[in-house]
C-alpha cells in the first residue's frame, strides 16, 4: 500500500509552451485558485518555476502567493533572481522566514544575501535560531567562493563509532537534507579525517569501526577558494560532493554537484557577455538605463578606436587617389582579421579559464595557433587571389592584396592567442580579451598593414 501511495505522489514532468501559459494566465485572470493549485498539484517544483518565469510580473507574484510553504521552498530556488526579488517584496516577512527555514544552508543563503538589508535582518530574526545563525556564518563568505556556496548541512560521525551510528545518523537527517553522498568522519576537534561512501554502510557489517572503511585520501577546498576553481577539481575528480574545511581542516560545510551544475551555468553565461564586452551585464534588469550604461562605455571604446582608423585612412588619402581599387577590399581586410583573432582569442580563453592550458605551456600553444594561421593565411589569400582574378586584370595588386591578406592573418591570429595570456599573467580575466578590444585593434592594425605593403610595394 505504501509502494502505490510514493507512485501516487511523483509529480509530472510537463512541456511548459505558450498555450499551458496562455490557460494559466486566463485563470490567474478568473482568480480560479483552486484550478490552479490542481494544475499544480501534479506538476514537478521546477516546471512550476518555469511557468512563473514565463509569466508577466503580477501574475508571478499571484501564482507564488498561492503555494504553500513546503511547494513555496522547491519553486523559489528556481526562479530567476530578478523576479525572485520583486516577489519577495510584497510578501510577508513571516511567510518568507517560514519557506527560508525550509531551504538547506546554502539556498537559504543566497535568498538572504539578495534581499534589502532591512528586509534580510527581520527574516534572519524571525527565522529558526539554529539556521539564522548558520545562514549568517555563511553571509560572511564571498559569494563567489565555496564558502559562499557550501552548505552547513551534512551528516558526520565521530572517528570512534561504528556504521551502526552512521547509519542511524543518515536515518535522522534524510528528512532534512535533499542530498546524502557521504558521511564525514571527524575526530574531537571537529577535524575532517576521512569520507564514508553509502555503498560502503550498506556493505559492511553494522558492527565494524567506521575508520575501517573509510577513505583517507581526500579532496577538500576552503573557504576562500574560487567557485570556478572548486568546479574544475569536481570535474576533474568526478566528485559528486567535496568537503569545505578551514586551515586546520575543521569541517564547515559541503559543496554538492548540483550547486556546481548551476555554477558551470553561470560561469559559461558570464563568460559569454564578457566575450561582448559586457563583462557586468545584467541581462534581467528591467531598466533600459542600466543596461544602456553597462554596454556603452565599450561601444565608445571602440568608436575610439575605430575613429583612430579613419585617422590612419587620411594619412593614405593620397595612396587610395592613386590605387582607387584598394578601398574596395578594405571589408574583407578588417573582416577576415577581426575574425582570426577572434577564434584564436576563445580558443585559449577557453583553455586558460578552464584550466586546460597552464602558463608554462603558453609558448607551446602559440606556436601551434602560428602554424595554424600559416595554413589559414595561405588558403584564405590563394582563394582570394583566384576568385578576384576574375573580376580584375591588375595581378600585381592582387598580388600585393593576398599577400597582405595572409600577413594580416598571422598577426591577427597571434595577437588574439597573446592578449589573453598576457592577461592572465596581468591576474586579469582572460574573457575580457574577446570582447571589443581585439576586434577593433585587429580592424586598426589589419589596415596598416594593407595600406603600407600597397604604398611600399605599389606606390614606390
Amino acid at each position: 500500500m505504501e509502494e502505490n501511495k510514493d507512485i501516487i505522489e511523483v509529480k509530472d514532468v510537463i512541456q511548459v509552451d505558450n498555450e499551458l501559459l496562455d490557460n494559466i494566465s486566463d485563470l490567474v485572470k478568473e482568480k480560479s485558485s483552486s484550478t490552479i493549485l490542481t494544475l499544480f498539484a501534479d506538476i514537478h517544483p521546477a516546471d512550476i518555476a518555469e511557468i512563473i518565469n514565463h509569466s508577466s510580473t503580477v501574475n508571478a507574484k499571484y501564482l507564488f502567493e498561492l503555494l504553500d510553504t513546503e511547494t513555496a521552498s522547491e519553486v523559489i530556488t528556481d526562479i530567476d533572481e530578478n523576479l525572485r526579488e520583486k516577489i519577495l517584496t510584497d510578501i510577508d516577512t513571516e511567510k518568507i522566514s517560514d519557506i527560508i527555514d525550509e531551504l538547506e544552508t546554502d539556498d537559504a543563503t543566497d535568498i538572504v544575501s539578495d534581499l534589502p538589508e532591512d528586509v534580510a535582518n527581520k527574516i534572519l530574526e524571525e527565522m529558526d535560531a539554529e539556521d539564522s545563525d548558520d545562514v549568517k556564518e555563511l553571509l560572511k563568505y564571498d559569494e563567489e567562493t565555496a564558502g559562499g556556496i557550501m552548505s552547513s548541512d551534512f551528516v558526520a560521525v565521530e572517528d570512534y563509532e561504528t556504521i551502526r551510528a552512521a547509519i542511524r545518523e543518515v536515518r535522522n537527517n534524510a528528512e532534512n537534507f535533499d542530498q546524502i553522498y557521504h558521511i564525514y568522519v571527524l575526530n574531537n576537534e571537529e577535524v575532517l579525517v576521512g569520507i564514508v561512501s553509502l555503498k560502503s554502510l550498506l556493505t559492511n557489517s553494522l558492527r565494524t569501526k567506521i575508520t575501517a572503511v573509510m577513505e583517507e585520501d581526500l579532496i577538500y577546498v576552503t573557504p576562500d577558494v574560487d567557485q570556478e576553481e572548486v568546479a574544475n577539481l569536481m570535474k576533474k575528480y568526478d566528485l559528486v560532493a567535496i568537503p569545505v574545511v578551514d586551515k586546520n581542516k575543521v569541517m564547515l560545510g559541503r559543496i554538492t554537484i548540483d550547486d556546481i551544475v548551476d555554477i558551470i551555468q553561470d560561469e559559461a553565461d558570464e563568460d559569454i557577455q564578457k566575450m561582448a564586452g559586457l563583462s557586468e551585464e545584467q541581462e534581467s534588469s528591467d531598466s533600459i538605463f542600466r543596461i544602456s550604461r553597462i554596454r556603452l562605455p565599450w561601444l565608445l571604446i571602440a568608436l575610439v578606436i575605430e575613429l583612430f582608423g579613419v585617422f590612419v585612412l587620411s594619412k593614405y588619402q593620397y595612396v587610395l587617389e592613386q590605387i582607387t581599387i584598394a578601398a574596395f577590399f578594405f571589408p574583407v581586410v578588417m573582416a577576415m582579421g577581426g575574425s582570426s583573432g577572434n577564434q584564436a582569442a576563445i580558443v585559449m580563453v577557453k583553455g586558460l579559464t578552464s584550466s586546460q592550458l597552464w602558463l608554462k605551456e603558453s609558448l607551446r600553444k602559440l606556436f601551434k595557433e602560428l602554424l595554424v594561421a600559416l595554413l589559414n593565411g595561405i588558403v584564405i589569400s590563394v582563394i582570394l587571389f583566384l576568385t578576384t582574378f576574375l573580376f580584375f586584370e591588375n595581378i600585381y595588386f592582387l598580388t600585393v592584396l593576398s599577400f597582405s591578406l595572409f600577413t594580416i592573418i598571422i598577426f591577427a591570429t597571434m595577437l588574439g592567442a597573446s592578449i589573453p595570456i598576457i592577461l592572465k599573467k596581468m591576474n586579469i580575466d582572460p574573457a575580457v580579451a574577446t570582447g571589443p578590444f581585439v576586434s577593433t585593434m585587429n580592424d586598426i592594425i589589419g589596415l596598416l598593414i594593407y595600406m603600407t605593403f600597397i604604398t611600399l610595394l605599389i606606390i614606390n
